[in-house]
């Protein structure tokens, strides 16, 4: 097989199941690694036939990242292109309504399954020319967000990774990027927060908060792969608050206030 390939984790909804269509419909070979074994069936039920493999694993747990990358490499030729680190949870609430293993639970996924990736794939990497890491952030980590605090530090921590990796592997001919979505029309902004009655979904569209296609993010990750930018932002919210956290942080802390206020309206 001489065909490029990429694993994603998360692959089984959302912007890893948006992603695998987008880089198998460009003739690579996807991984689609997720711990619901239905959605990747799902996933891979819309890709072309042979154009992936499928991969049920926790990122939590390095051994199962070890065999899901010993199976994909032998389905890819030994291949690695891009790894792509997508699976994330998106728990909110006000911290302190939080409980502490929820918060565990955030920072071991969103951040502990990123480190976990990029340790277990470098060797498949390295012996992969022109290979990159490609990492799910989000515009929350450019500035805190009210009522996401836990997830947007694990967001930060994605940030500063993926800017000293870069650096880092440099020497090695690895690119690392990150994508830096706003709000996106996954599955995620149905869920309930603990400070509210009321999906996600809801309260944004009451306040006027543009929610973004998963297309657009499967697109904006492929210009990440075939870019020089480190960041990418998807959405205008992502690149307004991209802007506005370099030159008028001020501003950044009213409109999370704003979202804050609208977590409160919900109790």
């Amino acid at each position: 097989m001489t065909r490029k390939a990429i694993f994603i984790t998360g692959g089984g909804s959302g912007i890893g199941r948006a992603t695998a269509r987008h880089f198998a419909g460009h003739g690579w070979f996807v991984g689609l690694a997720d711990v619901n074994a239905q959605g990747i069936d799902e996933t891979a039920a819309l890709l072309p036939e042979g154009a992936s493999s499928r991969h049920v694993m926790d990122v939590r747990d390095r051994d199962q990242w070890a065999q899901a990358l010993t199976d994909f490499a032998a389905a890819s030729s030994g291949r690695l292109d891009v790894l792509f680190n997508n699976a994330g949870i998106g728990s909110g609430g006000q911290f302190l309504d939080m409980e502490p293993q929820e918060a565990d639970r955030l920072i071991a996924i969103n951040f502990g399954g990123v480190v976990n990736g990029i340790y277990s794939a470098m060797p498949l990497l390295r012996a992969t020319p022109g290979s990159t890491i490609l990492n799910t952030g989000s515009a929350s980590g450019f500035y805190g967000v009210a009522g996401l605090a836990v997830y947007s530090a694990t967001k930060f921590a994605v940030r500063g990774l993926t800017e000293a990796l870069e650096i880092e592997f440099s020497k090695h001919g690895i690119k690392v990027r990150s994508l830096m979505p706003g709000f996106i029309d996954t599955p995620l902004l149905d869920q309930v927060s603990a400070d509210s009655n009321e999906p996600a979904r809801s309260r944004l569209a009451a306040g006027g908060f543009e929610i973004s296609p998963v297309d657009d993010v499967a697109r904006a990750a492929w210009d990440a792969v075939h870019g020089e930018r480190v960041h990418v932002p998807v959405g205008k919210m992502a690149k307004r608050l991209s802007r506005l956290a370099r030159f008028f942080p001020g501003l950044i802390a009213k409109q999370s206030k704003k979202i804050d206020r609208l977590g409160a309206a919900g109790h």
